[in-house]
């Protein structure tokens, strides 16, 4: 008997919970293609690297466990408790409690195990579509190839079960303590809305706005952010957050009870008491929605930066096929060019040299101007500490300011297919990362460059994409005519390729392996990246398609995890919103019921009912944007900064407030169309 009423109750709760049973699906389909990524074996024979991504998932796994351990908990308790006068009249009939919790029991495990299994079949081909981007992504050809690893299935199975057990038996504890009295008022308690000191709550509301513009403003404009700054402001939003819901809800009992003039207005009144009540019967869940609503949107922004920067900056970042760097200003690259040309056609290859003159006041300006490096290597009175400089080994600048000469300039930029450029005897250039040059402007007014027998004038600044991670110099070079560089000493030797063919998987790891460089050679100061800070890749052997493969599978590894995160947490908090409002539209029949009784058509409670469910999803949503738009503001314009991308901050947020709307759109209409199927069924 029970098997055959747990049946018959499962296939209730499915149509009554679809949103649930449907959220639960998809969190299963993508744990399992997520996870099929960690396990892959075709994505480790293909890609290097892999290990971080395994490493980035894997933490993304934690986190979305947790979260849906909460969303587990959560719906087992909700539905207890909207089932708990059903349960009572078990009581009555004579049901035993272990009966009872057995039955429940069933009825959960059926259920959970359909949306498992239905989550497996939705997986595999979500775990097609991942790959086919992740090839896309790393410019590879992908062909449809599905795999079922026995440990992705056990991972997944693992996490999703652990956390349905623990939930269960939550569940199954407090059914135990339940008596008839406790059921059959379960449902009922939060019907009322229990009000004390609402004049004093209601200046939550104003004060929780002021403290969320005082954390903006903060952010853009505080000075010292460390560790306890960043757990300082974090506990603040956090309590910005859920007293804001104490505050509205109260502010909106005060505005009803003294009559304000927007409660006159066709159906205000209604709509005001449905909100006010559900808000303070849910601030503390309405609260959590909004936190998993603002870390769906940072995740999905972050994800989005990364992959700007993934698809503008780094192709910019290696602009010749190959790039060789040796310390010794003897090298004639004979070694590698041979191994080059055993492997793929060269088009054309040009070894020279960068010149130093113990000049080092371009890398002093910069140590002391560029905001990445902020008051490091500065006094208390803001000159430069040059002692600081003397011991710094994070091998951002070479030891000396580095030159080139005008003749070796031209022909680089002929390779790229830039045009030449004219110096005088007595001028002179300056090629710098437009990212360092957006951040400077012009600062040539502060600087002085000589030769032996002259002051040069200064003849402009060229921006394009040069290999200046430790090739042409750190950031920058300066380019000089060739009487100059004459008189100078060669610092470091570079050879420069372009490839008429395919380049080899394999061409970076045969350079690597044929050139052994002792590590006494290092301590020539020669060796720099740069002022990097996103993505910090100093190299001896650059071959282009072999590293950009290398840092898109590196950046896949953040984004992936990322856009999981962030999909998986807005569609838990929408499950939330979708199953409350569903909840409440066949508890709430009567109410509208009595609307129609004295007058109000069908068309008129339906745009009722779409103002209700508008404001009630809105809330958190509008809440959610306002935070996460700030966070993304500061956030995006850092990471530009320092990135060196342009991509205007507002793009990164609407990228994700799309993606947002999208999914939030499907589970509004579904709540929409339930709960006016709930509405007018037996009117």
């Amino acid at each position: 008997m029970l098997a055959k009423l747990a049946l018959r109750n499962v296939r209730r709760s499915a149509k009554d919970y679809l949103v649930y049973f449907f959220t639960m699906t998809v969190v299963v389909a993508l744990m399992f293609a997520f996870n099929s990524l960690i396990f892959s074996k075709e994505i480790r024979d293909s890609f290097q690297g892999v290990e971080i991504m395994e490493v980035m998932l894997g933490l993304a796994t934690f986190f979305i466990v947790l979260i849906i351990a909460w969303l587990i908990n959560y719906m087992m308790r909700f539905i207890l408790e909207k089932r708990s006068r059903e349960f009572g009249i078990y009581l009555l009939l004579g049901m035993e409690k272990r009966q009872i919790a057995k039955l429940y029991m069933r009825e959960s495990v059926l259920l959970g195990a359909g949306a498992f299994l239905a989550g497996l079949v939705f997986g595999v081909l979500v775990q097609q579509i991942l790959m086919a981007i992740l090839y896309s992504m790393v410019l590879s050809d992908y062909s449809i190839n599905i795999e079922f690893d026995r440990r992705c299935f056990i991972m997944t199975a693992s996490c999703y079960a652990g956390c349905y057990l623990l939930a269960l038996f939550r569940c199954k504890g407090k059914l135990r303590r339940m008596n008839i009295h406790s059921f059959m008022n379960a449902a009922r308690q939060n019907e009322e809305i229990k009000e004390s000191h609402e004049e004093l709550k209601q200046w939550l509301f104003p004060i929780s706005i002021l403290f969320l513009v005082l954390f903006g403003v903060w952010l853009f404009y505080g000075k010292e952010w460390g560790s306890h700054t960043m757990l300082l402001f974090l506990v603040g939003l956090v309590l910005v957050i859920y007293l804001f819901y104490m505050g509205l809800s109260a502010w909106i009992v005060i505005y009803v009870r003294r009559g304000g003039n927007a409660i006159y207005k066709a159906q205000t009144l209604f709509l005001l008491r449905q909100f006010a009540s559900k808000i303070k019967t849910m601030r503390f869940t309405m609260g959590t929605l909004t936190a998993l609503f603002v870390l769906a949107f940072l995740g999905c922004s972050v994800a989005t930066m990364f992959n700007f920067y993934e698809n503008r900056m780094l192709p910019d970042k290696m602009p010749f096929d190959i790039h060789i760097h040796s310390a010794y200003v003897e090298e004639d690259f004979a070694d590698q060019l041979s191994i080059i040309e055993n492997n793929v056609p060269v088009k054309e290859a040009y070894a020279y040299h960068i010149y130093e003159n113990q000049t080092t006041q371009i890398n002093v300006w910069l140590y002391t101007h560029l905001q990445v490096f902020g008051d490091m290597y500065k006094k208390a009175d803001g000159s430069p500490d040059l002692q600081a400089l003397l011991e710094e080994r994070n091998l951002a600048y070479c030891s000396y300011d580095t030159y080139m000469s005008l003749t070796d300039y031209n022909h680089l930029r002929g390779m790229l297919g830039l045009d030449a450029i004219a110096l005088s005897n007595e001028e002179y250039a300056i090629h710098i990362k437009d990212r360092v040059f957006r951040e400077t402007g012009d600062f040539s007014d502060q600087l002085v460059i000589e030769t032996s027998d002259r002051i040069l004038r200064f003849a402009g600044y060229h921006t394009e994409p040069f290999s200046q991670d430790g090739h042409n110099g750190g950031d920058y070079v300066i380019v000089v005519p060739d009487a100059v560089t004459a008189k100078m000493r060669p610092f470091y030797s570079e050879l420069a390729v372009q490839l008429d063919g395919k380049t080899p998987e394999h061409l970076r790891k045969l350079l690597d392996d044929a050139v052994n460089i002792d590590a006494d050679t290092m301590l020539g100061g020669t060796e720099c990246v740069g002022s990097e800070s996103i993505l910090v890749w100093g190299s001896d052997n650059l071959v282009r398609d072999n590293l950009l493969l290398e840092m898109k599978c590196m950046l896949s590894s953040v984004i992936f995890p990322l856009t999981y995160i962030g999909l998986v947490f807005l569609c838990v908090a929408l499950t939330v919103l979708s199953v409350q409002q569903l909840s409440d539209s066949a508890k709430y029949k009567f109410r509208y019921q009595v609307l129609r009784q004295i007058g109000m058509g069908t068309r008129e409670i339906a745009g009722l009912i779409l103002r209700q469910l508008y404001v009630f999803y809105l809330c958190p949503a509008l809440f959610a944007a306002v935070i996460s738009g700030i966070i993304i503001g500061f956030v995006g314009g850092k990471f530009n900064l320092y990135a060196g991308t342009t991509t205007p901050v507002v793009v990164y947020f609407g990228i994700s407030l799309v993606l947002f709307l999208g999914v939030y759109s499907v589970y509004f209409v579904v709540t929409y169309v339930g709960f006016l199927r709930n509405v007018e069924s037996d009117k």
